[in-house]
């Protein structure tokens, strides 16, 4: 059996979060760094010079998206926030498979238009994925698996946190940080994203979200430092879900579910106690390898590891003409999540998830203890 030639990847911007997408790939057999595009030429320099480093095969670098060969396959969006849905078109216009880094992007209405031109693309058998990379750590599918096949019993509650410490020297390090038009948000839309698609994938669609949010321990910025949310599950299911900058020096990120039958933790990507079918005896060890569970050494690799796993499915979705395990409709879910708290926290009133879907509070104005943006 002949194996198939490795897809070309292109990367889209080219600090941080594209390092880290560039390790992930390295990690993909039937993926390869090919093209990297940013306006900063630097950028572009200094990643090429790492790729050419580490794999002795130096990336073509360029400006701009539309200045790409034709034949590179997948495009990897790790830009600021804001721009995602723009480049994802510009892509898609191209004719490529895409993953955008999360969140889908940070206006409603841009992401409705991405899950418009999503479902088209697929009519032409193109690839849209959202990273949502959680989704295939292994105990955070151990929970998601209890919870839909009625291990738990009835999911009755969830509660999860994400209390984490980002210095004033951090939003001050790009003029984009900390603005609601390119960062869309602080600790919900940025460092609380991820939990809130793993609340949305264990407990299912919410209903209607209350949310409280302040600007308490940084200078110089528009968005939220802290934020407290309860939401309504269409089971019935409610969650309080907490997020926050400003929990010096860190914490864990923390999951917990609980049903009638049993219950499940996931901290910091690793599986806590679990336990099932109504009996008593906790029973991760039984469900998840050694070094998958809390208390295992993760080790450098495992940010590149949660990538990689999330990039092979993307490249089985290509290969077996499928959609992907996460695709706009998933994220887009989370994003309406999230954009419901800061319209509800803003108001001071419940909002219904399905007044944000609709489009009719989607791009409603927001504020942390400022002006309305």
């Amino acid at each position: 059996m002949t194996t198939p030639s490795p897809l070309s990847v292109a990367i889209v911007g080219c600090g941080i979060i594209g390092v880290n997408h560039a390790q992930a790939i390295a990690r993909v057999e039937g993926l390869r760094v090919t093209a990297l595009v940013d306006d900063v030429p630097a950028m572009a320099t200094a990643l090429a010079d790492q790729i050419a480093a580490e794999s002795g095969q130096r990336p073509a670098e360029y400006a701009r998206i539309e200045d790409m060969p034709a034949d590179v396959d997948l495009v990897a969006i790790c830009t600021p926030s804001g721009t995602h849905v723009d480049l994802a078109e510009r892509a898609l216009a191209r004719g490529t498979h895409v993953v955008l880094e999360k969140p889908l992007d940070v206006s409603m209405e841009r992401g409705l238009r991405l899950a418009r031109a999503a479902e088209a693309a697929a009519e032409r058998g193109l690839v849209v994925s959202v990273i949502s990379q959680h989704r295939f750590d292994p105990g955070a599918v151990v929970v998601a698996e209890a919870a839909h096949s009625g291990r738990f019993g009835r999911v009755t509650s969830a509660v999860a946190s994400v209390p984490w410490w980002r210095s004033q020297e951090y939003y001050d390090s790009g003029a984009w940080r900390g603005t609601w038009a390119l960062d869309g948000g602080g600790a919900v839309m940025n460092q609380g994203v991820h939990t809130v698609d793993l609340l949305v994938w264990f407990l299912g669609r919410p209903v209607e979200i209350f949310a409280q949010t302040g600007l308490l321990a940084h200078e110089r910025i528009e968005i939220e430092d802290v934020a407290t949310a309860t939401l309504r599950f269409e089971s019935g299911a409610l969650a309080v879900f907490h997020a926050t900058t400003a929990a010096f020096p860190h914490a864990p990120v923390r999951v917990a579910v609980y049903g009638s039958a049993g219950s499940g933790t996931v901290e910091d990507d690793q599986l806590g106690a679990f336990y099932v079918d109504g009996d008593e005896r906790e029973r991760s060890a039984d469900v998840v390898p050694e070094g998958e569970r809390v208390g295992d050494d993760k080790g450098p690799a495992s940010f590149a590891e949660a990538h990689a796993r999330q990039y092979r499915d993307v490249l089985a979705a290509i290969r077996e003409e499928r959609a992907p395990r996460v695709g706009v409709p998933e994220a887009l879910l989370s994003l309406a999540v999230v954009r419901a708290m800061y319209v509800s926290a803003t108001s001071g009133e419940p909002v219904r998830i399905d007044a944000i879907l609709s489009g009719e509070l989607s791009d409603a104005g927001v504020r942390t203890g400022g002006v309305i943006a």
